[in-house]
C-alpha cells in the first residue's frame, strides 16, 4: 500500500451527492472531491455519518471509493467507515474497503447489542486482525448509544493495527485530553462534531479533524494560523464560522444541511437527501442562507 495512512490534520467526511431520484451522482461527488483538494484537505473520509452511510449499499460503497480514489491521486489518506453490527460483517466491510481503495478503517463498535469492555476489545482485536486496514476507534455514543470511556480507549490502543481514535463523546475536549494523556505519542487522536470545538482539541492533544466537507476552504486558514502560533487570530477566523458549524449539527436535517450549501457553492447539483434523512424546511433554508451571505459564500 502506498497510500499514506497519516491521518493528521484536516480530513473532511464526505456528503454523498444523489440524484433527485436518489441515485448516486458520481459527477457530483468528483467535483465534492476536486474541491476538498484544491482547498488543501490533508485527508478524506467517506461512509461516516455526515455521508449517509446507514443508506449505502455495499455496490454503491465501492462506486463511490472507486470515485474518490480517481480524484484523490495515489497518496491522500482515505477514511471508510465501517459501521457493522458484527465482528464478520466488519471483517467482510473493512476488506471491501481496502479493496475499493482506503487506506483507513473509522470503525464504530457493534451497537445493536451493545458490548461488554471486553467483547470491544476483541471486537476490535479481530477487524484489525483481519480486515485488512489500520483501524480508526470511532468514540460516538450519541448515535450509537454505546459508552467507551477513556480506559477502554485507552486499551484498544495497545492492540496492533488500532492506530487512531476520533473522538465525540461531549465534552470532546477533556476526553481528547484524557486519551491523549493515556496513550503512546504514535496513537493519534481527533476530533470530530464538525469541528465545534476544533481549537479547543487541537489545544489539548488533537491531530486532526473531521467535520462535514462543504467548508474546508474556510477551515485550513484556521488551522494554519493555529499552526504558526498565531492562536488570537485563529480564534477570531474560527469565530466567524461557528454559525455555520452549529447548523450543521442539527439531528434529522444536517445531511440536508450540508448538502444544501454544497449546491449554493456550486459544488453538487441537488440537496437530495434518503430516508430516514428529511430535507430541512424553508424558513431554516432562509436562515441558511443569510449565514452564507455573511461568510461571503452566496
Amino acid at each position: 500500500m502506498t497510500r499514506s495512512t497519516d491521518v493528521r490534520g484536516l480530513i473532511p467526511v464526505l456528503a454523498t451527492p444523489f440524484l433527485a431520484d436518489g441515485d448516486l451522482d458520481l459527477p457530483s461527488l468528483a467535483r465534492l472531491m476536486e474541491f476538498q483538494v484544491a482547498s488543501g484537505v490533508d485527508g478524506v473520509a467517506t461512509f461516516g455519518f455526515a455521508s449517509e452511510g446507514f443508506t449505502l449499499t455495499a455496490a454503491e460503497r465501492a462506486q463511490i471509493l472507486r470515485t474518490i480514489v480517481d480524484v484523490a491521486g495515489p497518496d491522500l489518506p482515505i477514511v471508510a467507515g465501517v459501521g457493522a453490527t458484527g465482528t464478520r460483517d466488519a471483517i467482510d466491510q473493512t476488506r471491501a474497503a481496502a479493496a475499493n481503495g482506503a487506506s483507513v478503517a473509522m470503525l464504530l463498535p457493534p451497537y445493536m447489542v451493545k458490548p461488554s469492555p471486553a467483547q470491544m476489545v476483541d471486537f476490535y482485536g479481530a477487524v484489525a486482525a483481519a480486515g485488512g486496514l489500520p483501524i480508526m476507534v470511532q468514540d460516538a455514543p450519541g448515535p450509537t448509544g454505546v459508552n467507551m470511556p477513556t480506559s477502554l480507549l485507552i486499551e484498544l490502543s495497545k492492540i496492533d493495527g488500532v492506530d487512531s481514535v476520533k473522538v465525540e463523546t461531549q465534552p470532546t475536549a477533556p476526553k481528547v485530553a484524557a486519551v491523549h494523556d493515556g496513550t503512546t505519542d504514535d496513537f493519534l487522536t481527533l476530533g470530530g462534531q464538525n469541528a465545534l470545538f476544533l481549537l479547543e482539541e487541537y489545544a489539548r492533544g488533537a491531530v486532526g479533524t473531521m467535520p462535514a466537507c462543504e467548508f474546508p476552504d474556510l477551515l485550513v486558514p484556521v488551522l494554519r494560523q493555529w499552526a504558526a502560533g498565531e492562536a488570537a487570530a485563529a480564534r477570531a477566523a474560527f469565530a466567524r464560522l461557528l454559525p455555520l458549524i452549529r447548523f450543521g449539527l442539527q439531528p434529522g436535517i444536517a445531511w440536508s444541511i450540508h448538502k444544501h450549501v454544497l449546491v449554493r457553492r456550486g459544488i453538487i447539483a441537488t440537496a437530495t437527501v434518503r430516508p430516514p434523512a428529511v430535507d430541512a424546511d424553508a424558513a431554516s433554508l432562509a436562515w441558511l442562507d443569510d449565514i452564507l451571505a455573511d461568510l461571503g459564500l452566496v
